[in-house]
């Protein structure tokens, strides 16, 4: 005996009893789990959520230091550095231009987040499908039963049917809680975006020694 064996002897049971509603489930589950392993990699090889390298270099930038802005960049693990890096070198005029190049690669990180929402918007629906057609399958043989109706064949029949409503919510559920929780990460990684353009394009002005203002010396001192 493998060590699958089991699992697939009650996989095909779980089958037999819901009909092809419960396999297209499982099917979809499979479908899920592989989105979300991937997109758990995606997020560790993008770095997102890692900003530390990119706050250092916006406090640098700010401080009128482009050699230690300009090394944080460098040294960052975050797929926004890259955008940043240039920035560093840009005019106002390019801003259009890296936004852009920043919607990009955000874009990149929200891939996948259209098949999680469908799935778990399909998955109850599915389920309920399998529902109604297993009840109209209890009802019928019901009819056909006559007066010689056994109440624990119905019974039997309706728990079945509610199976696959069970089992669409039990795919839905932890799809909508992890495509939330990609969601509220990829929602982050824009602010983050935005604030930091926004900084590279608008330094704060440092304080001289009688602590008037200084002009910033970054690439964005005169940018408007």
């Amino acid at each position: 005996m493998t060590p699958f064996e089991p699992l697939t002897r009650a996989l095909s049971a779980l089958i037999d009893l819901g009909g092809p509603v419960i396999a297209l489930l499982l099917a979809l589950s499979v479908i899920v789990l592989g989105v979300i392993l991937f997109k758990l990699w995606q997020f560790h090889a993008l770095g997102v959520g890692r900003h530390g390298a990119i706050d250092r270099a916006l406090s640098a930038w700010d401080g009128g230091d482009r050699g230690l802005a300009m090394g944080q960049l460098r040294a960052s693990r975050s797929h926004l550095a890259p955008v940043l890096t240039h920035a560093l070198d840009a005019d106002a005029t390019l801003k259009p231009r890296l936004i852009a190049m920043a919607e990009a690669r955000l874009e990149e990180v929200q891939r996948g987040f259209r098949l999680l929402d469908s799935i778990a918007q399909v998955a109850p629906l599915l389920g309920l499908f399998g529902t109604v057609l297993g009840m109209i399958d209890a009802f019928r043989a019901l009819q056909e039963a006559g007066n010689a109706v056994d109440p624990s064949v119905l019974a039997g029949g309706i728990w079945v049917a509610l199976l696959t409503t069970a089992a669409g919510l039990a795919v839905a559920m932890p799809t909508s809680l992890a495509l939330t929780w990609f969601e509220s990460r990829a929602a982050r990684e824009r602010a983050k975006a935005d604030a930091a353009l926004e900084a590279l394009f608008h330094p704060m002005p440092r304080r001289g020694t009688e602590g008037r203002p200084v002009p910033a010396t970054g690439g964005f001192a005169h940018a408007g």
